[in-house]
């Protein structure tokens, strides 16, 4: 069955806009990384690994050689797409009513494509099914990022020092920490002595940084599909060696006819129009080695 948002027999005009307005959602990952443009045909990374110190050559002295390694990663863009059918109502409105319905809609698919980025950069999911991408392996957090279980013996704290010193004796900054709602809570329930340790995690708050480090409480941590984990916190440098960006934003489209969706139903004939909201979307995970998981106790 098609799922199409009538307009007038089910909401009143009044409410459209507040009911688009609660769409929640955005990207833990854009929050804590860097934004770099990306070419539409892709752009390509490259990561020196230069071993030893610099040297001071004093007068005829030899210059002694250094060892350098480098390696390269392609960011592709990829395109994503969030579209739903409405009654063709929506055409008779005024135009002052027309762009704060599309407003409301653009501002409910662009946290729809937020999330979505998310579930493929940091799980390897197709967003919209679940189920594990081609570039699982290759181009996501949980595929390229070995996680430690949770130990329930041990206060979160100290596994979440635990996982940023790995990445630091990889000689990586820990830029930022990202971590599940369950995890946020976990935090706050930390006590020494009768004290609570983190009260700015309590009741289901979100505080921007946890130890000079950049953080985010998001629920996509906790999304599970296929093959991937339910993560608990993820440390790492967010800043340097993930990279991601938008190689074009398309407007929202409203399509007045066909089957664009393919569902067999034709919009004419079903006084119906689509929306469609479509972005283009690359990142790179550009070392591994810096990022560290917890994956999420067992239920």
């Amino acid at each position: 069955m098609v799922d199409t948002l009538k307009g007038g027999t089910t909401f009143s005009p009044e409410l459209v806009t507040e009911l688009m307005n609660k769409v929640k959602g955005y990207s833990t990952l854009a929050k804590l990384s860097a934004q770099t443009p990306i070419p539409f045909n892709g752009s390509q990374q490259f990561v020196f690994n230069l071993e030893g110190n610099a040297q001071i050559v004093g007068e005829g002295e030899t210059k002694k050689p250094g060892k350098a390694t480098l390696e390269s990663k392609v960011i592709r863009p990829l395109k994503f797409v969030y579209q739903a059918r409405i009654t063709d109502e929506f055409k008779y409105c005024s135009e002052a009513k027309q762009v704060d319905y599309l407003q409301a809609f653009s501002d409910g698919f662009a946290k729809k494509i937020a999330v979505a980025f998310d579930l493929a950069a940091i799980h390897g999911l197709e967003p919209k099914t679940l189920t594990d991408a081609s570039f699982k392996a290759t181009n996501s957090l949980d595929g390229l990022v070995t996680g430690v279980d949770f130990d329930a013996k041990k206060q979160l704290d100290d596994q979440i020092d635990a996982i940023v010193q790995t990445v630091v004796a990889n000689d990586y900054d820990v830029t930022g920490l990202a971590l599940s709602p369950a995890a946020g809570q976990a935090l706050a329930q930390v006590k020494v002595n009768g004290v609570v340790q983190y009260p700015e995690f309590r009741f289901g708050q979100n505080p921007d940084a946890f130890y000079g480090m950049t953080s985010d409480v998001n629920k996509t941590l906790a999304t599970k599909g296929a093959t991937s984990e339910n993560d608990y916190v993820i440390a790492g440098d967010f800043q340097n060696a993930f990279k991601w960006g938008y190689s074009e934003e398309i407007p929202l489209e409203v399509i007045e006819y066909g089957d664009p969706d393919q569902t067999g139903r034709d919009l004419k004939a079903n006084n119906e129009v689509l929306l469609r909201a479509e972005s283009f979307i690359g990142w790179g995970v550009l070392d591994a080695k810096a990022f560290a998981r917890i994956k999420a106790p067992a239920a």
